[in-house]
């Protein structure tokens, strides 16, 4: 089966800093695959190079078997693969449902059609009816006329996610999505990531520190150490990894 998202033997250097040094994973359709490791390894680079922020100085990296290693972040968008961030990217100054309706016009690729929103008229009902649809998934609905400036960060962080999931991505890349939420916000999220995978048969690929987190969302772990992956496997190998539990879990994972 031809995994949903490739990447082989990735190479990213700032500079003279190497960020990633031969980094290789796969992904597979319907799967979720955490990417681990301390602070510093690589994680946020290795996801800027796998959406199209910025492109890998060597290595490929393939959406459902296509090279898209020089396709820009809009393109690979186009491709299927919606992001989130570490620090959630929002419209703070108009409404949640607004929110999901630009990103529902930027999907049909009519961002002019959104001048309704700044001459103050109604948006189109079938946008407004899918918008609200899409709320509905990540439990929003009730905040669709409140500001988006006014949720709480939890609420702001399944506000992104209803945005990316408004353009229909067939993978998920998710960097920290648990950044910042409170406990009681991470187990909310914790059941929506694990109900949007299971009921849209989507991919989902992510970083997190949160170990609880990964080990009850994850069928597959890789781990990196100053940009190079020194494990990859299901998570309870991960866990029995002496490697692994020396230079990141420590032995309460054991």
């Amino acid at each position: 089966m031809t995994p949903s998202l490739q990447a082989s033997g990735i190479y990213k250097s700032y500079g003279p800093v190497s960020v990633l040094k031969d980094v290789s994973l796969n992904v597979a359709p319907g799967t979720t695959h955490a990417v681990i490791g301390p602070n510093g390894a690589g994680k946020t680079t290795l996801f800027k190079v796998l959406s199209g922020e910025v492109f890998a100085d060597r290595g490929s990296v393939l959406i459902e078997g296509r090279d898209a290693s020089a396709r820009p972040g809009f393109r690979r968008v186009r491709d299927g693969v919606g992001r989130t961030f570490q620090v959630a990217r929002v419209f703070g100054e108009v409404s949640v449902l607004d929110n999901v309706v630009l990103a529902l016009e930027a999907r049909a690729g009519n961002p002019q059609s959104s001048a309704w929103q700044w001459l103050g008229v109604r948006a189109p009902a079938a946008l407004v009816g899918e918008a609200r649809d899409v709320l509905a998934t990540v439990n929003l609905e009730r905040r669709a006329d409140d500001l988006a400036g006014v949720l709480a960060y939890g609420e702001r962080k399944r506000l992104e996610l209803a945005m990316t999931l408004a353009l229909r991505p067939r993978m998920l890349l998710l960097d920290e999505p648990m950044a910042g939420m409170s406990p009681g916000d991470r187990v909310e999220a914790v059941e929506l990531l694990n109900r949007i995978s299971q009921e849209m048969a989507m991919s989902i690929l992510l970083t997190e520190h949160d170990m609880s987190v990964v080990f009850a969302l994850a069928d597959h772990v890789t781990v990196l150490n100053y940009g190079e992956v020194i494990a990859s496997g299901a998570p309870e190998e991960i866990k029995a990894s002496p490697l692994v539990r020396e230079v990141y879990l420590g032995h309460d994972h054991a």
